[in-house]
């Protein structure tokens, strides 16, 4: 009975310890239960580190690691399906690496590698573009304590 209580004891702070490493996947489809655009999924409001949940740190307003905050600098990081990186997920226009820079590479809608080019990453007929309501979009993935982006 002693061995059973002390197991119990080691194992009880183990679910708290564990980080879930994926956010979501940018997607218009709204079927998909991995898709931020589901709002029993992964796009639920309630979702404890959902990008759309106003209270966690990946979709505060205030938080330096969400995606809407204008001044973030540890926004989650975006990987297509075949482990290409598409960006940070933020809300800044001046980070060079930001959705939301119309200059940067990952934000304008000219780069091939950007969400925001309807001719290239973000082409509806994709199916690892967010914009294809049937498809499956980038993986965003949060900053790791090394500060490096997190592989998919």
């Amino acid at each position: 009975m002693r061995i059973v209580f002390l197991l119990l004891l080691l194992l009880l702070p183990l679910p708290l310890s564990v980080h879930a490493e994926d956010l979501g996947e940018l997607s218009a489809n709204p079927f998909n239960l991995d898709s931020t655009s589901n709002p029993f999924g992964a796009g639920s409001p309630f979702k404890p580190d959902g990008l759309n949940n106003p209270f966690s740190p990946y979709g505060s307003p205030f938080s330096n690691q969400s995606a809407t905050n204008p001044f973030a600098t540890d926004a989650p990081r975006l990987y297509d399906q075949q482990g290409n990186y598409r960006g940070k997920l933020s809300a800044n226009p001046y980070d060079p690496d930001s959705t939301s820079n119309p200059y940067g590479h990952y934000g304008s809608p000219f780069s091939p590698d950007s969400i925001k080019n309807p001719f290239g990453a973000g082409s509806p007929y994709s199916p690892s573009s967010p914009t294809n309501p049937y498809g499956r979009g980038p993986a965003a993935f949060p900053m790791t304590e090394s500060k490096e982006a997190a592989p998919p």
